[in-house]
């Protein structure tokens, strides 16, 4: 049951941190939404930090699992999957959990370069151009690692775009880029 705990105290706070953010979601704050005594919380984590880490690594392994499960569900080659990448965000970000990048936010809330939070959210990003590289190595153009940092700037883009402007069709404005590096990309 321990373990039970521990996942729910991740989870609670994975979803707090996610629409409030790090700095202004408190431990208190997690432990009523958790229903947990503070006690629980230190017998799993030896600082808000180290609980900080854990709903990183939980989110990662979530997102990039659902990320890569649903590019490949509406596409079949890699071609098609790198644009299929932009309606793979769009889907995320016309869902009811959408409040930005996780990620993008914990490196602005913990901006230097050593934190082991930021340290994480460079991770996270660094495994996502990793499969953006393997579907561009896939798809047979020449330079596709610089391809797959062009498309990983497009997604960027589009994650800011939607989340701080509000742009319901910067996933389709990222895709329609992404289509033409593509082709430049073959000739």
């Amino acid at each position: 049951m321990a373990s039970g705990k521990r996942d729910h105290l991740i989870d609670t706070a994975l979803e707090l941190f996610c629409q409030n953010g790090f700095h202004a979601t408190g431990i208190d704050k997690i432990l009523e939404q958790a229903g947990v005594a503070r006690m629980t919380l230190y017998n799993h984590f030896k600082s808000k930090d180290e609980l900080i880490l854990a709903t990183l690594r939980r989110r990662d392994e979530k997102f990039r699992n659902w990320f890569m499960r649903t590019v490949e569900r509406l596409a079949k080659t890699p071609q098609d999957r790198l644009l299929s990448i932009f309606d793979t965000l769009d889907e995320w970000f016309t869902g009811k959990d959408f409040f930005g990048c996780m990620f993008i936010n914990a490196s602005a809330e913990y901006s230097a370069p050593d934190d082991p939070i930021h340290m994480a959210s460079v991770e996270h990003k660094t495994l996502v151009l990793k499969y953006l590289r393997e579907l561009s190595t896939a798809t047979g153009v020449r330079e596709s690692d610089v391809l797959a940092d062009e498309l990983m700037l497009l997604m960027e883009g589009a994650i800011v775009m939607a989340y701080v402007a509000g742009d319901h069709k910067a996933a389709s404005h990222a895709k329609v880029a992404a289509g033409k590096l593509i082709q430049q990309s073959r000739s």
